[in-house]
């Protein structure tokens, strides 16, 4: 699947109910792709978080244009290795990092901070429980922490959260 427009929320459950979030795709990410490698079950759910557009690609289909359209094959192995890596740094953020350096992070990859192009200063309506579940831990801390980047002029958030590029400070502070 290829996200056209909107937002998608991607989550698991585990035995004993408690919800995760893995991610959350934005317009141009691909996923779903477990398909075409041959998993045959589903891991999570993608749900929409705004009004989303997203283009289903059945899997001999996408196979067949990764064999002939060799801009996109290279744009969509470009898009894997790209998640890969921010699964791994993910891995290692929530192993070693503090909840307020995980939550910094987290709210500069969903303004897409180190993509091409400018970064998108207001986030996609995502709730401060949804990114306690992102980053493994409970709201009211995860509110301690926007009410503290919010006096400290990190974000504005009052509804939505706009991402000032001083956030950066709080991840590359040791």
């Amino acid at each position: 699947m290829h996200v056209q427009k909107g937002g998608v929320k991607f989550t698991v459950v585990n035995e004993s109910g408690k919800e995760a979030v893995i991610a959350i795709f934005g317009p141009g990410d691909f996923f779903g792709e477990g398909g075409i490698a041959g998993q045959r079950l589903r891991m999570g759910t993608a749900t929409a978080i705004v009004p989303t557009t997203v283009m289903v690609i059945e899997n001999d289909e996408m196979i067949r244009v990764l064999h002939a359209e060799h801009e996109l094959s290279d744009r969509f192995i470009a898009h894997i290795l790209a998640r890969n890596i921010r699964v791994e740094a993910d891995l290692v953020d929530q192993l070693f990092n503090s909840t307020e350096k995980r939550l910094a992070r987290t709210l500069l990859l969903l303004a897409r901070y180190g993509k091409e192009g400018q970064p998108e200063r207001v986030l996609q309506k995502v709730s401060q429980e949804t990114l306690a579940e992102m980053i493994g831990a409970t709201r009211p801390r995860v509110n301690l922490f926007m009410n503290k980047f919010r006096k400290l002029g990190f974000i504005d958030y009052n509804g939505e959260i706009k991402i000032n590029r001083s956030l950066l400070s709080v991840v590359l502070h040791e």
